[in-house]
């Protein structure tokens, strides 16, 4: 189900702020996101870089995180703020994490000039690896 365009307003909004909170020390390029459940409650996460780069964690896998860790994890639509002049989208760890949830999650996306484009997670990553369905295979014993 799409969201209303005051949803999507006050996701840009959250996002926007929390972007704010970026701890981007090494590329200055902050990025804010905001999560909207079923249940309608928001969850942000804004990027957090290491100097060990790997460690790093983006906006989107933060909010998601945030969610999981108050025991919501049924989505709706996120909103990815950042200061880029062009749009956005999730890199393929985020695709991935956000396909875990929401196969078909809409997704906001707003540039430095707050323009917006809204898609679809499965427009992105049509098709994203499950796992889910290795738990159907089994596997015999070389015993």
């Amino acid at each position: 189900m799409a969201t209303s365009s005051k949803e999507r307003s006050e996701l840009v909004a959250a996002a926007t702020r929390v972007k704010q909170n970026a701890y981007a020390i090494y590329s200055n390029f902050r990025v804010g996101a905001a999560l909207l459940t079923d249940e309608g409650e928001v969850f942000q996460g804004c990027n957090v870089e290491n100097s060990s780069y790997g460690l790093t964690i983006c906006a989107e896998r933060n909010a998601v995180f945030q969610a999981v860790a108050q025991g919501r994890n049924r989505f709706k639509a996120i909103a990815i703020v950042s200061d880029d002049d062009g749009f956005i989208t999730p890199c393929g760890a985020c695709r991935q994490v956000l396909a875990e949830f929401a196969p078909r999650l809409e997704i906001i996306l707003t540039n430095k000039a707050g323009n917006k484009k809204v898609t679809t997670l499965d427009k992105l990553f049509p098709i994203p690896p499950d796992l889910k369905k290795l738990s159907r295979v089994k596997i015999k014993s070389k015993k």
